[in-house]
Formats: structure tokens, C-alpha cells, sequence
């Protein structure tokens, strides 16, 4: 599995242009994304391959099955194409000697999203997974390159949506909503079939599909999910990952926001054996911020998911294992490396990271549940802005993830009622964002005011009705989509059975009088980061900090054990 999104043209990590964008970002990169090696750089990696032959006509790789790494063409021809489950293909493009063949995916031997096929007699050096991530790390100034082109390659497959799975359904269905955000959270290429293509109702009919089996998922292999989940969806495309419960890593992060991201880095640069486990898609909370404006280093912004993506690519790159989507159910403290239980088998790690962040904090609204993902949201992506575009909505919330969102929804829809309790933003919101706020024209500020109910016909819902009026007497809006941010809770049912002290609120309490700054548990080898974390300060930065520094306190963890690390090693 690997992430990519939005970032500036100018960085690797190009964001995939929606469908109606006038132009890609990509149409300018093509010497980027494709590369052509001098032999003396294929020549510099031959000691991470191995050479081998195909006759014309065979599959180097296939759609949906286990990639083997990274071909680098040393004779030959090869056409790459891109293959759905309705049986149709197109050519991508045709490699010949100094190409290599792979994309961002093979860093972690994801499976392929197209065919690799000979032209005629071909010979090309084979790197692995493993000894791809090496070459990069060895050869630096020819890894950037390569690490550049994986990422391009990526971004171009999910702007032409080829290699993933078609979607079935209609538009503003929210279990269509939620395979949409999982794949694209997880950058995953996918097509959309809804009641406005006219192919649509060919494809159901096809597949004697009732309403009750919408939405519907048709696989790379051809195979069809009927009303999939989300982790059903992530085993049909091959996805899910496979966990040695004989394994003993160093490290073990539960979590892959910011904070459980920075440790992998940190971690398996310095040689760490690290696992990453992540029930949805990396980036956590951050992931849903169309673009962090004060984030030292990027002075244009940059969204979270394009954040976390870079940071996901560059643990893989150092050697970190990643396992998505994968729920942690339990943390057993009485056992020695401690052991983790989750959804696909039993993880073991001298060293827990706790990273697992917060949840959306749903306010009591009676009523509530019937409309979340049709007509309610928690974030603001790209998927909820396309069902908003043109109307009027009503958002919640009044901190910087709220000023975010009203920002980036405010060039999508016509109209944005915002609802805050207080009587102004400045004691929640970044100065940045609350001018930037003040000067967007389609954008009322309701201070001191709260829902009351919510109002709905035949569509869904109709009316935000408030507990009282508004200074200037408006006691209620017409609007289908109401977007709530209103803080979050710590994500730490999992630890319920475990030893770990937590404070009143659920969140994991660290440090003890004698060091104040550890980031230690009340159990030995577990530590806490992140929002989880009581008294963290809930910014990004704080939490890569912290990423950070757990690393060192691990080190001397690790230090006072050698014979079982070592063990874990040999």
C-alpha cells in the first residue's frame, strides 16, 4: 500500500487533478516520470538485482497479484497497460533499455494496479522490494530520481483511475462515500459509476444486482463485492497485509498519523525493525486538512494528506513496515515482548508506541445518526466538496480544523453558514485563518449559537433549526450538508484491558516527577504520543516532535535488554 496526494507542481508528490481540472500537473513531468537510466547508473545497480529473460508475449507483472520489485530494461521491449474488471484495456506506455518499471506501490511489494507485458525477447535486472529500499538509501542522488518517478507513476494511475476497482452506485450514497474516501485517503487509483453515467444501469443489470446489493465494487480480477466494507474491499485488491506473529519487532506504532509516521521515520532510519499498524488510512485527524498554512518549511501550505503521504513513502524507503488497514483490538501488558491483538492476527514488539490519535466527537442531536454520510460529514475532502458544489451548507466548529475547512469549501459551494458558541474565533483559531475567513464573500459567522434539531423531507436532510435565534432573528437555514467540527475524543478504548493508566477524559497519561519530559507510560516499554497524550498540545508539529523524540527513549529502552533484541534480530 503506499499514499500520494496533493502537494505543489513543482514536488514529487503531485496532487491528481480532479476530473474537470483544465489541465494535469503531470502534462510537464514526463521526463520525470519516466526517466531513462546512462549504463553506468544501471550498472551501479546490479548488485541489488538479478538478471533475468522473458519471451515475447509474457506477463513481467500482473494486475491485482504481488508486485516483485523494480525491472530495469536492459534489452528489449515492454508495453505497460491498464486493465479493469469490465475486461477493457489501454496502453499506458512502452519501456525499452534505461527504463525501469515500477511505481511507489513496489517499495512495499503492493500489488500491481497494471500489466507489464513483452514485445519481444527481454532481459532486465529484477530488484526486489527489499534490495529496491537499499539502492535508494546506497545511491542517493540516483534514489531522489527514482523515489520521484515511483511517486509520478502513482498520481498518474489515479488521475486515469486505472488499476483500481470500478464503483458502483449512486452519487450521494454513504457507503459509496466511504469506499470513495478509503481509496482515496489510501491513494488508490478507482473509477465512479453512478446514476448520471449511462453505463450504469448496463453494469447492474449485468451483474443482477438489486438496490439492496449497491454500491457495487467490480475488481481489477473481475471478481464483484456487493455492498462491501471497507476492510472487504481492501481484501479484494490485495491489500490487507499479512502479520508474522513469530516476529519480534523493535517497534511497534499504533497509529499512522503525524506523530506514529515521524516515529517510523525516526525509528527505521536508525535501524530499527518497526511495524505501523492503522485501521483506515495514514494522516489521521491531520489527513483531513485541505491545507496547513503554518507548518514550518512549506510557506505556500500544504495539505495533511499530501504531509502524510511524504511521510508514509519515506518510512517504507527506510524499511518501515506498514500494515493498513489493520484495527488494533487489545494491547496485552502481562506478556514480555508486549503483544498486540488486532483484526488480522497477533503482532509482538519490545517497544509499543501509542499514536492512535482521537476520534470525531459526535455532539447530541437527536436525530443525528440517520444523516452521517448523507448530508452530515466529519472532514471536508474532495469527495464531500463534489456533493456540495453550488449549494449551501452549514458548518460547525470555531478551531483550526473548522478554518480549514471553511476555507477550502468555501471555493466549491455557494453559500457557508458558520455556527460557533463562542463570540469569536480568536481564542481557537490561528490568526491566518480568521483573516482569510473575513475576507471570503460567501461566508456568515453565526457567534453564540448552537443546533437544536434538524429538519428533514423525501431527500434527506432540509433545515439546520438553532436553539435560538441569531442576533439578527435567522433561527434557522435551508441547507442539505452540515459539516461538524467539534473536537474530538482520545482514540484509546483498545487499552481498557491493559495496565496503562489513563486520566479521567481517556487520555494516556506520561511522565513520572523524575522526567517530567518522558514520554513513557505507566507500563515499561509502552510510550504515548500524539493526541492520545495527555497534555500534548494538538498541533502537527508537536506531534512529529514527539514522533521524534519517543525514538530516543526507545534507544535506551532497547539498550537495557540487548540479549532479547538481539534475539529478535538473529
Amino acid at each position: 500500500m503506499s499514499t500520494i496526494t496533493e502537494a505543489e507542481a513543482r514536488h514529487a508528490d503531485t496532487q491528481p487533478q480532479p476530473a474537470d481540472a483544465p489541465f494535469s500537473t503531470l502534462a510537464t513531468r514526463h521526463h520525470q516520470m519516466f526517466p531513462v537510466l546512462t549504463d553506468d547508473e544501471i550498472d551501479r545497480l546490479r548488485r541489488f538485482g538479478v538478471v533475468r529473460s522473458w519471451a515475447p508475449g509474457e506477463l513481467l507483472f500482473r494486475t491485482g497479484e504481488t508486485g516483485p520489485g523494480m525491472f530495469v530494461m536492459l534489452s528489449g521491449a515492454v508495453k505497460v497497460r491498464q486493465r479493469d474488471g469490465l475486461g477493457q484495456e489501454k496502453v499506458i506506455n512502452e519501456h525499452h533499455r534505461g527504463s525501469f518499471l515500477a511505481e511507489v506501490g513496489q517499495l512495499s511489494g503492493g500489488p500491481a494496479l497494471v500489466d507489464g507485458v513483452a514485445l519481444e525477447p527481454v532481459e532486465a535486472l529484477l530488484i526486489p522490494p527489499e534490495h529496491l529500499r537499499a539502492a535508494i538509501v546506497a545511491e542517493a542522488e540516483l534514489g531522489e530520481r527514482i523515489v520521484r518517478a515511483l511517486i509520478l507513476r502513482r498520481v498518474a494511475l489515479i488521475e486515469k483511475g486505472a488499476g483500481g476497482p470500478i464503483l458502483v452506485g449512486k452519487h450521494d450514497d454513504p457507503a459509496l462515500l466511504a469506499l470513495q474516501g478509503f481509496l482515496s485517503r489510501n491513494a488508490h487509483p478507482y473509477k465512479v459509476l453512478d446514476e448520471r453515467d449511462g453505463n450504469m444501469l448496463c453494469v447492474v443489470e449485468r451483474y443482477a444486482a438489486s438496490s439492496e446489493d449497491l454500491p457495487l465494487v467490480i475488481c481489477p480480477d473481475g471478481s464483484v463485492l456487493r455492498h462491501p466494507s471497507p476492510p472487504e474491499l481492501a481484501t479484494c485488491l490485495g491489500l490487507l497485509p499479512e502479520l508474522d506473529d513469530n516476529r519480534v519487532y523493535d517497534v511497534a506504532v499504533v497509529g499512522a498519523g503525524p506523530a506514529g509516521l515521524a516515529t517510523a521515520v525516526y525509528a527505521a532510519s536508525e535501524g530499527l525493525s518497526v511495524i505501523v499498524l492503522d485501521a483506515r488510512a495514514p494522516g489521521g485527524q491531520a489527513g483531513a486538512s485541505s491545507r496547513i498554512e503554518n507548518y514550518l518549511g512549506f510557506p505556500t501550505g500544504i495539505s495533511g494528506q499530501a504531509l502524510a503521504g511524504r511521510a508514509f513513502v519515506q518510512a517504507q524507503k527506510f524499511g518501515a513496515h506498514i500494515a493498513i488497514p489493520v484495527k488494533v483490538k487489545s494491547l496485552r501488558c502481562d506478556e514480555q515482548p508486549r503483544r498486540l491483538e488486532t483484526c488480522s492476527g497477533d503482532v509482538r514488539a519490545h517497544a509499543v508506541v501509542i499514536a492512535s490519535g482521537a476520534v470525531y466527537r459526535r455532539p447530541h442531536i437527536e436525530g443525528l445518526d440517520r444523516f452521517e454520510g448523507h448530508g452530515v460529514y466529519y472532514w471536508a475532502s474532495p469527495v464531500e466538496a463534489k456533493l456540495c458544489k453550488h449549494e449551501n451548507v452549514v458548518l460547525v466548529g470555531g478551531g483550526n480544523s473548522a478554518g480549514q475547512a471553511i476555507v477550502y469549501l468555501s471555493t466549491h459551494v455557494r453559500h457557508i453558514d458558520v455556527l460557533i458558541r463562542k463570540t469569536g474565533f480568536e481564542s481557537t483559531m490561528s490568526r491566518y485563518l480568521i483573516d482569510r475567513i473575513s475576507s471570503l464573500s460567501n461566508v456568515d459567522v453565526h457567534p453564540a449559537s448552537e443546533i437544536g434539531t434538524l429538519g428533514e423531507d423525501d431527500s434527506g436532510l432540509a433545515s439546520i433549526r438553532l436553539k435560538t435565534p441569531c442576533a439578527d432573528g435567522i433561527d434557522h437555514f435551508d441547507a442539505r450538508h452540515l459539516f461538524l467540527f467539534t473536537g474530538a475524543n482520545p482514540n484509546t478504548e483498545w487499552l481498557r484491558t491493559c495496565g496503562v493508566t489513563l486520566d479521567p477524559h481517556g487520555f494516556v497519561v506520561t511522565g513520572d516527577s523524575d522526567a517530567s519530559c518522558s514520554l513513557a507510560t505507566s507500563v515499561e516499554g509502552v510510550y504515548a504520543i500524539g493526541d492520545a497524550r495527555a497534555g500534548s498540545t494538538k498541533r502537527v508539529a508537536a506531534a512529529v516532535g514527539e514522533g521524534a523524540a519517543v525514538v530516543a527513549q526507545i534507544h535506551q529502552l532497547l539498550a537495557a535488554m540487548p540479549a532479547q533484541v538481539a534475539a529478535a534480530h538473529a
